[in-house]
């Protein structure tokens, strides 16, 4: 064979490895037999193929081989769904002659055969009681012990069908014979079992007047296996007859085989009372089963090691049961023989059986761990349970390792707000070596990660926030580098749960790049799917625009714009899954045209399967809305068949047509309305990520410019109070010292009087004139304008004083005219005062508007904390009208911050003129 093909050693190497494989593919060159069969064998194998079933099961029955009647007795069940009457008269009855005579194999298939036509109730039982009953009891007792047992089991599941007189008459009469001392080990093992069975079908009174004392005969059997027997189907026997009678005759009947020589029988006795805690009163368990339970936990282990591991496998229902009836003492002692049992086997040596019922034990304290805490308390877990616990899951065992990472999540569960307590051990089970460990870790991960990562923003300032990060990148590089593919892909699948529970910033950072390293790398297809699906799911739940559009942008340039046509593929799956988990609109907006661009590429498996996926594509389209992606899409199925030239891509896209064509009606409408509200509801979410996302911004704005104008208000405030303090001790004042004025202004009248020829006072004089006129006059708009102008209104007076100094004044003509226009300023300063009155009335309601508004913004931001805490992705309708609300709430502010602003300028504007006219009687004053 390959003598014909001339080749050197180096080429031989190169291509087909060493010569020496070569020559190990020398049995090629062998003849090869053409038939296994012989012409005899073949004969002998032949039906006529004009026989229907029922006779060609007849015929092999009777004439064919072992191997032929195994296959006519496996597939009675399809005879008799087809057939019963015929199966059952002609059938059966050569299966009854046949199993007289027949091997194991043929037993064991006749009773798989008869049970599965028990089990599927494919006949009428009741028709066919004595077909079945018959030869199920016919080889009940059969010499090899696995038949037996096959026969048995076939027995215990017809007991469910089989009505109750049947049972008495069929079953019950032969076990009464049967359970004596004088048959086999066997028939008794298989009565026990029988009673246990028959038990629930009867009532109370058949229960204690016929079974009970032979079940209690059974109970003191002398062979150890039928008492241990027996006393595991006590339990069936006191659910059948209540609690009282369990109280009565069964837990005496069960205290005494927890006492037999036999540790078999204690631990069957042991079991079963456990079993039946939750049946037994309150005294019972205080007088009966706590001391037992205590001395089984003061046991040694080298002496009862079947009593202890079942009580490391019970210990957790044990406590959970008695928790109302122990001391704190007996609790104490109970949690330190299970600190005991959890490191069982550790600081000791010895044989291999030893210590794998020391590993078993250890198993059983971490499957129990749980209920421990509840029997312990969360709250005291650092100081009764914590040691326990890190032990197991730093156990030199994988086994054991792997079970405490099975319960792991139940653990931090229970924990609540101290989940931080195990973040040792978290890290520990994620950077195990072994892979079983990292396997029990991934069937819970993504609840112990939500119990772990509940603490939200304040997460990012934890300093372990980074050792969970890295330790959740090391174990998918550890399990994407090792074979375990299955593993790496349920790892993916609940890596998206991170979406939800890490913060935006750090999944961009973090996951998204390494999801899509994986993406593109990998060669596994199942793990690239998966992959895709988590990437989507990361795009989908992101926050900020800018990531989610460079997350498009890369997937668009480096898959569906790549050199590789593998990652051209890969872009394809990316789409199916995305058409999956995105809305409809979505996406047709970024996925649908990159993916109809491929139509032009130039590697026929990337055309295959587009052509595949564009039934996908056009469900996703609706009109009117989509008629344009409509035509795309069109157009690239005008442009395959007109020029493809791949046989396998054409014969897809006419498939593909056709499928089009029928796309619209060959759909169920209740299933295109289940489609269109989940796109609806799709749609929803989006829009409130997005709206959430815009709201981000938004508040973002909207709280620097609350804080400015916080500011600007509390100044204002502060300046408005300064002037209801001045307003008040003005008019307080004002009367006095108009009085006040009035005599000046007399005295210095008649001094000038008398003095005529003299000049008016000097400048020292005149200040303190203008000040009282400036404390009579009112205030400004604020304190800071008052100190601004004080300058300028005394040098204004000052200059005036100065040119008015030097002019001689005829006081006695004009004494008339001058109280007169004191009468007038008087006038004024009353008018002032009012005007100064409206004033602070204005600022004080401006305070009171302004204190409004503050409560509005802190029940607004009170508001927002509450909508923020409490918005989850499945109350996003709620959140919409909260929204809204918001909106409204937002319009409202601005209307009343436009209503301030609008009062705050009417105010500017009265007090400008107010001081404008101030300037001018300050004026007229200076020249009168």
């Amino acid at each position: 064979m390959f003598s014909s093909t001339r080749m050197t050693g180096n080429q031989c190497s190169l291509l087909y490895g060493p010569l020496e494989e070569l020559q190990e593919l020398a049995f090629i060159e062998r003849p090869i037999r053409r038939s296994l069969k012989t012409a005899e064998e073949i004969d002998q194998l032949t039906v006529d193929e004009d026989l229907n079933d029922i006779e060609r099961a007849v015929y092999l029955l009777s004439v064919g081989q072992e191997v032929q009647r195994v296959s006519v007795i496996s597939n009675l069940p399809s005879l008799v769904r087809q057939n019963p009457a015929e199966t059952f008269r002609r059938v059966v009855p050569k299966v009854r002659e046949v199993l007289n005579v027949a091997g194991a194999e043929i037993q064991l298939a006749a009773a798989a055969s008869f049970l599965t036509i028990l089990q599927d109730d494919i006949i009428l039982i009741h028709t066919h009681t004595f077909s079945i009953l018959k030869t199920v009891l016919l080889h009940l007792n059969h010499r090899d012990s696995v038949v037996s047992n096959a026969w048995l089991e076939t027995l215990l599941s017809a007991i469910n069908a089989l009505p109750k007189e049947t049972i008495k008459q069929e079953v019950l009469n032969p076990l009464l014979y049967q359970s004596q001392l004088s048959h086999s080990l066997p028939a008794r093992l298989a009565s026990c079992r029988i009673l246990g069975k028959v038990a629930c079908k009867f009532d109370t009174h058949l229960v204690k007047k016929e079974l009970l004392p032979l079940a209690r005969s059974l109970c003191q059997d002398v062979e150890l296996e039928v008492r241990a027997c027996m006393c595991r189907q006590l339990e069936s026997f006191a659910r059948a007859t209540g609690v009282d009678h369990t109280r009565i005759e069964l837990l005496p009947e069960l205290v005494e085989l927890a006492r037999d020589e036999e540790s078999s029988v204690r631990l069957a006795a042991f079991d079963t009372i456990i079993n039946l805690m939750e049946m037994i009163n309150a005294d019972d368990r205080l007088h009966v089963v706590v001391p037992m339970v205590m001395s089984a936990c003061e046991v040694s282990s080298q002496a009862d090691e079947a009593v202890v591991a079942s009580l490391s496998f019970q210990f957790g229902k044990v406590c959970s049961g008695l928790a109302g009836s122990l001391l704190d003492e007996e609790k104490g002692r109970l949690l330190q023989r299970f600190k005991v049992l959890c490191i069982a086997g550790l600081q000791i040596e010895g044989n291999q059986t030893d210590l794998n019922e020391a590993m078993l034990i250890r198993c059983n304290c971490c499957y129990n761990l749980p209920a421990m805490i509840v029997f312990a308390d969360p709250a005291h877990f650092l100081s009764e349970l914590y040691p326990s616990f890190s032990s197991l899951c730093c156990d030199p065992q994988v086994r054991v390792r792997r079970s405490a990472a099975a319960s792991f999540h139940q653990v931090v569960k229970l924990l609540g707000i101290n989940a931080h307590l195990v973040h040792k051990e978290l890290l520990a089970l994620l950077q195990d070596e072994a892979l079983e460990v990292l396997d029990a870790l991934m069937n819970h991960l993504e609840e112990t990660l939500e119990a772990v990562l509940s603490r939200g923003e304040n997460l990012v300032l934890d300093n372990k926030f980074p050792e969970v990060l890295s330790a959740l990148l090391q174990v998918e590089q550890k399990v994407g580098g090792s074979l375990r593919w299955r593993l790496h892909e349920k790892l993916l699948q609940h890596y998206s749960c991170l979406a939800r529970l890490l913060p935006g910033e750090v999944l961009h950072q973090h996951f998204s790049p390494r999801i899509f390293t994986i993406l593109t790398t990998n060669k596994v297809l199942p793990v690239q799917k998966e992959a895709a699906r988590t990437f989507c799911t990361f795009l989908r739940y992101n926050r900020k625009h800018e990531q989610r559009q460079e997350m498009m942008e890369r997937l668009i340039q480096e898959l569906a714009q790549g050199r590789s046509y593998w990652n051209r593929l890969r872009f394809l799956d990316v789409c199916e899954t995305a058409s999956e988990i995105f809305s409809r609109k979505y996406f047709n907006k970024y996925f649908l045209i990159a993916a109809l661009e491929l139509v032009q590429d130039p590697v026929v498996n990337v055309r295959y399967k587009l052509c595949q996926l564009l039934p996908r594509f056009r469900s996703s389209l609706r009109l009117p809305a989509d008629k344009q992606l409509l035509q795309q899409l069109n157009f690239c199925v005008q442009k395959i068949l007109s020029r493809e030239k791949d046989k396998d891509v054409v014969a897809t896209i006419r498939k593909t047509v056709l499928e089009l064509d029928k796309l619209d009606l060959a759909e169920p409408f209740h299933k295109r309305q289940e489609r269109d509200l989940l796109d609806q509801k799709k749609e929803k979410e989006e829009n409130l990520l997005l709206e959430m996302l815009e709201c981000q911004q938004t508040e973002g704005k909207l709280n620097s410019e609350k804080h400015m104008e916080r500011k600007r208000r509390d100044s204002k405030t502060s300046l408005s109070t300064i002037k209801s303090i001045s307003v008040s001790s003005s008019g307080a004042t004002l009367s006095s010292s108009g009085k006040e004025m009035r005599k000046a202004k007399l005295s210095r009248s008649r001094s000038l009087s008398s003095q005529p020829t003299k000049s008016k006072p000097t400048n020292s004089d005149r200040p303190v004139k203008v000040k009282d006129f400036s404390s009579m006059s009112g205030p400004g708009r604020s304190s800071m304008s008052l100190s601004k102008d004080e300058p300028l209104r005394t040098a204004h007076f000052s200059t005036t004083t100065q040119s008015t100094s030097s002019m001689p004044v005829l006081i006695h003509s004009n004494t008339t005219s001058l109280l007169e226009r004191t009468s007038i300023l008087d006038h004024r300063a009353s008018s002032l005062d009012q005007r100064d009155h409206r004033a602070s009335t204005l600022d004080h309601r401006i305070c009171k508007m302004e204190h409004r508004n503050n409560m509005m913004e802190q029940i607004t931001g009170t508001m927002d904390q509450r909508d923020l805490r409490t918005a989850t992705i499945d109350k996003r309708d709620q959140r919409t009208s909260t929204l809204d609300q918001r909106d409204h709430r937002t319009s409202t502010l601005d209307q009343h911050s436009k209503t301030l602003e609008r009062g705050c300028a009417i105010k500017d504007t009265q007090s400008r003129k107010l001081l404008m006219n101030r300037k001018s009687n300050s004026v007229q004053s200076g020249r009168d």
